[in-house]
């Protein structure tokens, strides 16, 4: 990418990450950097020195420094962040796409763990357990009461250390331990098949290092099943984003060389930047991964899903193949989260991860706390999708950026749903058999009953799509000052 930055932004439900850059500290001293304001540094040492000298406990010098030093990043939007060493680990692990663990994508249920995946060829997978395994116990610890994350960590660990889980498999009504051997995973981003002759269904869950490469393998599986294919889902709802050069380079599969992609804007030269539909902007190693992709690949009709979970990077694409015509962008507004962040080493082990840029899509529309409106609004079920607007958004965190586009507005409409929403949630908590049935109401995506896939055939088709009655285009949200 010669000078372009390297840029990510990955965001989930209460998780927020960046992408890594080789940038040295060094830079971080620029020529025309303005000058300390002395008094207030002056305040911040005699706070550091009122501390060591009158608090009640003694306090390590260290601790002082760095919570300093989080609370001044963490304060200036929710997407900046220091990274002490052990954050800047499990950042590094969640962009690279490998951990050390068992190998199973999880949800929570009941209070429990349950296994949505295994990880095919990890040691879970070849441990024989199952999607809809559920997992009581984390060696002698009870994972009911236990937060997801904290079951992650219990699971994760180093190489070839040992972990016992034990399952409940309900269709087999029995509960047996399962010893397993931790080691090195590598996630899969990329999921693919046919849906039916000539339909294609592609889903990216992140981009992750590995995402490209995975892509290119799985697309040329789908050809190698069907040679004539005729048009194709390109899935990215829920997709937290990544790394800024997986999405140019998914976006430059499907679109003319050298179009633009995508740009971005701060104050720093480098940050003043355009990325196009070329190697010289997605390629790592040098050789084009996307060189040996089918011609038809181009050319092929294309839907893109979105909803209110894909941020970031996936609105990037999203964004990239609207504004070119390339394809039709289905579903719900996305996410809003349209601004870059760099990571800075402040040390081998520890950095912050600051906004630098905002994102704009090839016309020139910011992405930030606005997102990417579809050209066809669609429900998630065919009742609709009453809770959507309790779910969070990029103009819902505190200290948001806005879009650098104009004065933002009340969104009044998703402020009425969002009351509706919870007056139907008191409502339906009263009714345990009906909070069951809701629990189980949103189908797998890729499923038969994905209603939003379902529809998107209907578009590539050319037939009847049941458009939402209840969506409409959310302005931005006014910011308190």
């Amino acid at each position: 990418m010669g000078q372009k930055l390297k840029i990510a932004g990955w965001i989930s439900i209460g998780v927020f990450a960046g992408a890594l850059t080789t940038v040295s500290l060094q830079t971080v001293a620029r020529s025309g950097m303005a000058p300390l304001p002395l008094e207030e540094i002056q305040q911040l040492s005699a706070v550091f020195g009122l501390i060591k000298t009158d608090y009640v406990d003694p306090v390590n010098d260290r601790k002082l420094i760095t919570d300093a030093i989080s609370g001044m990043v963490s304060s200036l939007d929710p997407h900046s962040q220091y990274f002490d060493k052990k954050s800047f680990k499990e950042f590094r692990e969640g962009t690279s796409g490998r951990f050390v663990g068992v190998g199973i994508e999880i949800t929570q249920e009941d209070g429990l763990i349950k296994i949505v995946s295994p990880i095919e060829g990890s040691p879970a997978d070849r441990a024989g357990l199952k999607t809809n395994d559920l997992i009581t116990k984390i060696d002698d610890a009870a994972v009911k009461g236990l937060s997801l994350n904290d079951s992650v960590k219990r699971m994760r660990g180093e190489p070839n250390t040992k972990v016992t889980l034990t399952i409940l498999r309900k269709d087999e009504s029995r509960t047996f331990p399962v010893t397993i051997t931790r080691e090195e995973i590598k996630t899969q981003s990329v999921k693919a098949k046919m849906i039916e002759p000539g339909y294609a269904w592609v889903r990216l869950s992140q981009f992750q290092e590995r995402t490209v490469d995975d892509f290119v393998r799985k697309v040329h599986e789908l050809y190698k099943q069907d040679p004539n294919m005729k048009g194709m889902v390109l899935d990215l709802r829920n997709d937290p984003g990544g790394l800024l050069d997986a999405a140019v380079a998914i976006s430059a599969a499907f679109l003319p060389e050298n179009v633009t992609v995508v740009t971005t804007n701060g104050q720093l030269a480098e940050s003043k930047s355009t990325f196009k539909a070329s190697p010289d902007d997605y390629a790592r190693r040098g050789s084009d991964p996307l060189k040996s992709l089918p011609a038809a690949l181009k050319k092929i009709p294309l839907v893109v899903l979105v909803n209110e979970g894909s941020a970031s990077a996936s609105e990037i694409v999203a964004g990239a193949l609207q504004d070119h015509k390339r394809a039709t962008v289905m579903g719900a507004q996305t996410f809003g989260k349209g601004s870059v962040q760099t990571v800075r080493p402040l040390g081998p082990d520890t950095g912050i991860k600051l906004t630098t840029a905002r994102y704009y899509t090839p016309s020139g529309r910011s992405i930030q706390a606005k997102g990417i409106v579809p050209d066809v609004m669609v429900d998630e079920t065919a009742d609709g999708d009453l809770f959507a607007s309790l779910r969070p958004r990029e103009a819902d965190l505190e200290k948001h950026l806005s879009s650098g586009q104009g004065e933002e507005v009340k969104d009044v409409a998703r402020e009425k749903a969002r009351e509706e929403a919870l007056k139907r949630l008191e409502i339906d908590a009263k009714d345990k058999d009906k909070a069951k049935k809701d629990n189980n109401k949103l189908p797998e995506f890729g499923s038969d009953k994905d209603f939003q896939l379902n529809q998107a055939l209907n578009q590539l088709k050319g037939q009847t799509v049941l458009v939402s009655k209840t969506k409409t285009e959310r302005p931005e949200v006014k910011k308190d000052e």
